[in-house]
């Protein structure tokens, strides 16, 4: 099938995943075609067993509407990363069982399944420091001193610096991927 017709795309995955690739962020979403779950959980699993043996996971986290969104992740990261002191009392406060990643995950896919509303602790699985998804959450998304990737709320000037540094690397990885460089290498192992 040509890469046009899937509903999961490399250029997708490039576009919207280069810094997880790069090891340079925890997760990324992205929002995809879904005419078809079938096809959709074939994509995902074939471009999960191409990625995971370099670190990066591939995985639905909704399904709705003929969209699907998708969440690639790198699980060593996560794991850092949600066992942050800040990070776990906002998890806990929205029911999470903090300590475990992979029931984090699976409760927030629950959420994004059940609940009317988004659930915003999602930037904590995203890389995005508790401080601002704390303040984004708190201030209902106003009063933030920039915004980039995310609303920020804590360090302004750190912000800034990821948001070039992603920028910078999603150019480069679609610059080489659109010279014919694979998923896989542009994935740096861990």
């Amino acid at each position: 099938m040509s890469d046009k017709r899937r509903q999961v795309s490399e250029e997708a995955i490039v576009r919207h995943c280069a810094p997880t690739l790069a090891g340079l962020k925890t997760g990324s979403l992205f929002s995809c075609p879904c005419t078809a779950r079938e096809i959709l959980w074939r994509e995902l699993r074939h471009w999960d067993a191409r990625l995971s043996p370099r670190g990066v996971r591939i995985l639905p986290l909704r399904v709705r509407e003929g969209r699907a969104l998708v969440y690639g992740y790198r699980p060593s990261r996560l794991h850092a990363d949600l066992s942050d002191e800040n990070a776990c009392r906002l998890l806990r406060d929205f029911g999470y069982p903090t300590g475990c990643p992979a029931l984090c995950l699976a409760q927030l896919i629950r959420r994004l399944r059940e609940s009317p509303e988004f659930p915003h602790e999602i930037g904590l699985f995203l890389g995005y420091p508790p401080e601002d998804v704390a303040g984004f959450i708190e201030n209902q998304a106003r009063a933030y001193k920039c915004a980039g990737c995310w609303k920020v709320y804590g360090d302004e000037e750190r912000a800034r610096r990821l948001f070039a540094a992603y920028q910078r690397c999603t150019d480069i990885y679609y610059r080489h991927w659109s010279d014919g460089m694979s998923v896989e290498q542009l994935t740096v192992a861990v």
